[in-house]
């Protein structure tokens, strides 16, 4: 017999990397992965990098829709489209991307959108044209829809009970620092070199995040494979949209993000013209307001037990509408302020509306999630870029009145919630 292993038993033994336990000695527990262990820090500090380098990725591009709009001659509402057609693909994308996994196994999954999604960040500097631009940003939503699909799960399935919490708080974490990270590195060496450099600094990180990840986060476990079911999946997203209960918050998702986005989409718009006449650069760090996030979808969702959902939920909607109207005062500090109100405000009413998802979810609670989040991301791509043609035709108070319009819209629906809710209550 060859002492050579066979192509055949190469491949048996790369499908088994992700299921098999590891032999060093400090991984031979095969139980969950517990607070004070290396599996613990080695898994918080991977996920973090995989929050930050996909919303890095995908946020990158929102700073730098003026230089896009200079450099190819589009419109603003054009220009919207690099964010529009990633997160509008990631939408669609996320609905089957969590049965793939189920194929695929969730290290890998993960591992290949985040290195995949930021080649694909690199490559955008070479786009010859506007349209080639626009084409790469889509496949990175298509490649980045297996991490945001994949993530949560894996940490449901490995981590100890008493240690999902913080790891689950240290994954949004990471993600609302990519957030920002994205945009003012993106921002910063467009100001510096040129937007070219600036996506190329942001997919190189990306792809470092990409690399950490796959050298550290600990081997699926308790995953197993299985053959998933289209009719099986139908049936559960069917099952969901049959609650009105459910559609009501899927719908308070695209609002939420799709208002969130033009605030941000058309603030730098505003900020690069006269009277303040910002750079690039000092738009971007003006962006640092969405690390309030990080704050209020954790304190939000702890006071969730003792006033219920439904009334914070509608407290977060009248917490963006203030800020939105603080946007409307023509002064610097009162439009920081405003996005830095409406930041808070969104980021406690989407962590208590994805949150009331899963409570609500008796069954395939992952396909609800994937359904508020396909919700969400669509508001993002659709909302995002009508608030360009409201730019066109007014400036500022154009997208502050489309935005309005939406968040009043938003909390007539939580406000309806919250008596169904109520309702249940008593009955019960």
């Amino acid at each position: 017999m060859s002492s050579t292993a066979s192509p055949a038993a190469a491949e048996a033994a790369f499908a088994r990397a992700d299921t098999a336990p590891s032999v060093t000695a400090d991984r031979l527990d095969d139980g969950p992965i517990r607070r004070g262990t290396r599996r613990f820090r080695d898994t918080n500090l991977a996920m973090f990098a995989a929050g930050y380098a996909t919303f890095s990725v995908i946020y990158c591009v929102q700073p730098l829709m003026p230089s896009f709009s200079a450099h190819f001659g589009v419109t603003p509402a054009t220009s919207s489209l690099v964010l529009s057609a990633t997160t509008g693909v990631l939408a669609f994308a996320m609905l089957i991307a969590s049965a793939v996994s189920e194929i695929a196994g969730r290290k890998p999954m993960m591992v290949g959108s985040i290195v995949l999604s930021s080649l694909l960040a690199i490559a955008t500097m070479f786009a010859r044209d506007w349209h080639d631009l626009v084409l790469l940003r889509a496949l990175i939503g298509l490649a980045i829809s297996g991490l945001p699909a994949v993530a949560m799960a894996y940490l449901s399935e490995e981590m100890d009970r008493g240690a999902v919490g913080l790891a689950m708080g240290l994954y949004i974490g990471g993600s609302a620092v990519g957030g920002l990270g994205g945009r003012a590195v993106a921002g910063l060496v467009t100001e510096l070199v040129s937007w070219q450099a600036g996506l190329f600094a942001v997919g190189a990180i990306g792809l470092a995040c990409g690399l950490l990840l796959a050298k550290i986060l600990p081997a699926s476990r308790h995953f197993r494979r299985s053959q998933p079911s289209l009719a099986a999946l139908a049936g559960s997203f069917r099952l969901h949209l049959a609650d009105a209960r459910q559609r009501g918050l899927f719908l308070i998702g695209f609002l939420l993000l799709g208002s969130f986005v033009c605030v941000y989409n058309y603030a730098g718009y505003r900020l690069i013209e006269p009277p303040y006449s910002l750079g690039q650069g000092s738009v971007s760090l003006i962006y640092a307001v969405y690390l309030i996030g990080i704050f209020s979808s954790a304190w939000m969702g702890s006071l969730t037990s003792r006033y219920g959902r439904g009334p914070l939920l509608s407290v977060g909607l009248l917490l963006m509408l203030g800020g939105l109207l603080l946007t409307l005062v023509p002064s610097l500090l009162a439009i920081i302020a405003g996005m830095a109100v409406l930041t808070f405000g969104f980021f406690g009413a989407h962590s208590i509306a994805s949150s009331w998802v899963g409570a609500n979810a008796t069954t395939a609670k992952a396909q609800a999630s994937s359904l508020y989040l396909f919700s969400y991301y669509l508001g993002s791509g659709a909302l995002g870029t009508l608030g360009g043609v409201f730019w066109s035709l007014d400036g500022w108070a154009g997208v502050a009145t489309l935005i309005g319009v939406l968040l009043f819209a938003g909390l007539i629906v939580a406000m309806r919630l919250a008596r169904g809710d109520r309702a249940r209550v008593v009955a019960g």
